[in-house]
């Protein structure tokens, strides 16, 4: 699978939310050509929400400032409510308004003119994120919340989980030069194949039990 596939095989669906046009006819262009699905675009933060609700993309890209509603806003919004990694796009002068993005669930931004070569990585690095990220929650629920038996609540668990899970892909990336991505799909499917959890395989990982 290349990154830019949802990981079923079927292309990354996006949605473009930018009020500059010419801008946003360049992000179109990169992510084409680069194998993504661009599934609506709009120059509006309001109408981003519709698009999202509507096309339910894997990503969305926000300017921060667009009539209608800010991309911060809107970030909080589509968090809130879809399963969708969220880029935004900013000036200089805005990045004092970075810490309220990522408090709205933002998972990464990028600093306005960008390049291809800026863009492209960013939203890889995004997605493996987020994808990650899900990944967790769902482990930590399909687990049911450990309070029952006395050992804390659902975020402990997910924070314990997260702290094993990057403590492991940090020894996979160093001792065997797998990328970030490789070390926490080693986790994952080890897991899998084991019908274990993935903090239970990341603690063999770090405790030198368990090699690739």
């Amino acid at each position: 699978m290349t990154e830019a596939g949802a990981g079923d095989g079927s292309p990354v669906r996006v949605v473009i939310a930018e009020d500059e046009a010419i801008i946003r006819l360049d992000l179109r262009e990169i992510l084409v050509t680069a194998g993504y699905e661009v599934v609506g675009e709009t120059g509006r933060g309001d109408q981003a929400v519709g698009l999202v609700q509507e096309h339910q993309p894997d990503l969305v890209i926000l300017d921060v400032k667009m009539p209608g509603m800010d991309g911060v806003q809107a970030a909080r919004e589509i968090t809130s409510r879809h399963k969708a990694a969220v880029l935004v796009l900013t000036a200089f002068s805005q990045r004092e308004l970075i810490e309220d993005a990522r408090d709205a669930g933002v998972a990464a931004y990028l600093v306005k003119p960008f390049r291809r070569e800026e863009l492209l990585p960013a939203i890889e690095s995004v997605l493996a994120r987020c994808r990650q990220e899900w990944a967790i929650d769902e482990e930590v629920r399909s687990a049911g919340s450990p309070a029952d038996d006395g050992h804390g609540d659902v975020a402990d668990d997910k924070i314990e989980t997260r702290r094993l899970v990057d403590e492991a892909k940090g020894v996979l990336m160093d001792r065997y030069e797998m990328s970030e991505p490789e070390a926490f799909s080693f986790v994952q499917r080890t897991a899998m194949q084991t019908r274990t959890r993935m903090r239970d395989v990341a603690r063999q990982v770090v405790d030198g039990e368990l090699r690739p």
